[in-house]
């Protein structure tokens, strides 16, 4: 007995049923990234994606493979195409040809993003600008993610002693505290100057926030001033910030809350390549800590 498949809707566009899909993310951060992920898919085939089969998928996922796209660039690609997939069945736009679609192995490349703190450190004391200096401190020190460091306004950011804390809006519209060692807070203050409230901290000549865009050509300028090979992108300092706390001894629930992640799962997979640091004790509280 063949089993019966959702009737066709003919109501939508792929425009349509992909803005339905968008909507049900809640960050606009996330929105703007799966679009991107989806219009890799749409531009690379003259059919539909109603008209799309599981072939079609495949080839796609060959094509991305080869296209020069770091492989969690790649993974995420296709995580999105297969929830869109998930929700256009359900609406009735179009059948799941996603269902069978693998996502490549990313795990053993999450260790070879894990750089040093004399790595992270070169990189600080190397930038010639002091707001770059201080975005690149707040990158490791905080945790941030670049979407999160690029939407900071001076409002978000409190006095605690000699040290402070930042209110952070993250992914999913959650929003977590992060405290900033002294070292780093002291080095705002001159970064402010007369900026109002609602103004961005990291802002560009126009005065509008940084562009994610240009957050990552100053990590990797700075990581090529500091002599690392690799293109050292925002979330290597995200990733090193997590694996030197927990290397130090940091409670993984307290590193979780540190970086906003919604499972202690995703906070626990992070690697680790040099837990014998000698230097990173001192990295923290001398470079960052003041």
């Amino acid at each position: 007995m063949e089993t019966s498949q959702p009737a066709l809707s003919k109501s939508l566009t792929d425009t349509e049923a992909i803005e339905l899909w968008l909507r049900r993310q809640r960050c606009s951060a996330t929105r703007s990234v799966y679009r991107r992920d989806m219009g890799r898919l749409t531009t690379c085939s003259d059919k539909t994606l109603a008209e799309t089969d599981p072939l079609d998928l495949e080839l796609f996922a060959e094509k991305l493979a080869g296209s020069g796209l770091a492989p969690i660039s790649q993974g995420r690609t296709l995580a999105a195409i297969r929830s869109f997939f998930r929700l256009a069945e359900r609406i009735g736009y179009c059948r799941n040809v996603a269902s069978g679609l693998e996502l490549p192995r990313s795990e053993p490349a999450l260790s070879e993003r894990i750089i040093s703190q004399e790595d992270v450190r070169r990189m600080v004391e190397l930038e010639p600008e002091g707001r770059n200096k201080v975005l690149l401190a707040v990158l490791y020190s905080a945790g941030l993610r670049v979407s999160e460091l690029c939407g900071l306004r001076w409002r978000n950011l409190q006095a605690r002693g000699e040290a402070g804390q930042i209110l952070i809006h993250g992914k999913g519209g959650r929003t977590r505290v992060v405290l900033l060692p002294a070292g780093v807070w002291g080095q705002f203050a001159p970064l402010k100057g007369t900026a109002a409230p609602d103004a961005p901290v990291f802002a560009s000549r126009s005065g509008k926030p940084l562009e994610r865009s240009r957050v990552r050509r100053i990590v990797r300028a700075a990581s090529g001033r500091a002599g690392i090979a690799a293109e050292v992108s925002s979330h290597w300092l995200r990733h090193a910030h997590a694996s030197h706390a927990l290397d130090r001894g940091a409670p993984i629930h307290l590193v979780q809350a540190t970086l906003g992640h919604r499972s202690v799962a995703t906070t626990a997979g992070i690697c680790t390549r040099d837990r014998a640091s000698p230097a990173r004790d001192t990295f923290q509280r001398n470079s960052l800590s003041g």
